[in-house]
């Protein structure tokens, strides 16, 4: 199973109680811990302005202002958003951008895009709520204008959401273009989300990574639904790589995982986070599959990859406090999922 890491930039206050001053800090340390590690393929963060589970006022680092820093500050791991909300920015501009990240960084930028669901932010920032299936209008309008910008160099759409008319993209990104092996299409898309009527009919059309995981069942239910949109749309199912997130909280003993699960608590109360919200959070993350000792989490990770997940993004709350977390996990768990 090929892996990725999620650095931590405040979205799901993991930079409380670090002063501002320290927060690129602290998430250059782990990003660098990856990029000289030979574990982690990639980094990620989230595409969000407001601090769940409740918005406050802890930081929320911008996610394609990273990826500049990313891009300069690293040198191996590739770099990516789970997942940009396609209505925040305009797609030809946001086709721009990734491919002058994509130049900086020297070809190893990943698109993760998905319709956006996080409402309290969506109004906070005037962009309105709009329907579910005005959002996935836009997600679908949005990935082909990213195609063509990033494979021709110009796109033109008179949409239903957008309209370009000769929108440019030089240079193109470097993945496609002028870097030996890349695909020709350019920037890898993930699609994000298992809507299974329109997300991922539009992952089939688009995308060369899907991410989608709520459990074992749904995802193999979720997968027989995106092959047969494959075979309706005449895409080879196994082009696509099936990806999940994974909430990580790992120790050599049940002890050592519930003292972990208290510090995230913790974090949480410092934040603002309301007592009766910090226990439902905890209690849910208790029972999330990859939560356990190693050879807890290694089963559960072996058995997605007998299910065709392909590549795993795993998130440690903790990350930016003590990586002893993920040191246990790339010396107990990686070797045994081939990573």
């Amino acid at each position: 199973m090929r892996l990725g890491l999620f650095v931590p930039q405040g979205w799901r206050m993991d930079l409380v109680g670090i002063e501002a001053e320290r927060h690129w800090e602290a998430m250059a340390e782990v990003a660098k811990h990856a990029d000289d590690g030979d574990v982690f393929e990639s980094i990620w963060v989230y595409d969000h302005f407001h601090t769940v589970p409740i918005p406050s006022d802890e930081a929320t680092h911008e996610a394609w202002t990273l990826m500049s820093a990313f891009a300069v500050s690293t040198s191996r791991v590739r770099l990516g958003q789970m997942c940009t909300c396609m209505s925040y920015r305009n797609p030809a501009y946001l086709a721009k951008v990734a491919a002058t990240v994509d130049v900086i960084s020297g070809g190893r930028l990943e698109m993760g895009i998905g319709g956006g669901w996080y409402e309290h932010e969506w109004r906070a920032y005037g962009y309105g709520f709009p329907s579910a299936g005005d959002r996935l209008g836009r997600l679908r309008e949005g990935v082909r204008i990213f195609r063509d910008m990033w494979t021709t160099g110009t796109a033109t759409l008179d949409g239903k959401y957008y309209q370009v008319d000769g929108a440019r993209c030089a240079p193109r990104p470097l993945q496609g273009t002028s870097l030996p092996g890349s695909k020709a299409n350019g920037i890898p898309i993930w699609v994000a989300g298992g809507g299974e009527k329109v997300t991922l009919r539009i992952a089939a059309r688009y995308a060369d990574y899907t991410n989608f995981y709520d459990d074992a069942e749904t995802f193999s239910r979720k997968s027989e639904i995106l092959a047969a949109h494959c075979q309706d749309v005449g895409r080879d199912f196994d082009e696509i790589v099936r990806t999940g997130n994974f909430n990580v909280v790992i120790g050599e003993t049940d002890a050592e995982v519930e003292d972990r699960l208290r510090f995230h608590g913790e974090l949480l109360r410092k934040g603002g986070v309301p007592e009766d919200r910090v226990e439902r959070h905890i209690a849910n993350l208790r029972t999330q599959p990859a939560v356990g000792t190693p050879d807890r989490v290694i089963e559960v990770l072996r058995d997605m990859q007998t299910r065709g997940m392909g590549y795993g993004i795993l998130y440690f709350q903790e990350a930016a406090y003590d990586r002893s977390g993920i040191e246990l996990f790339e010396r107990a768990v990686a070797p045994e999922l081939g990573s």
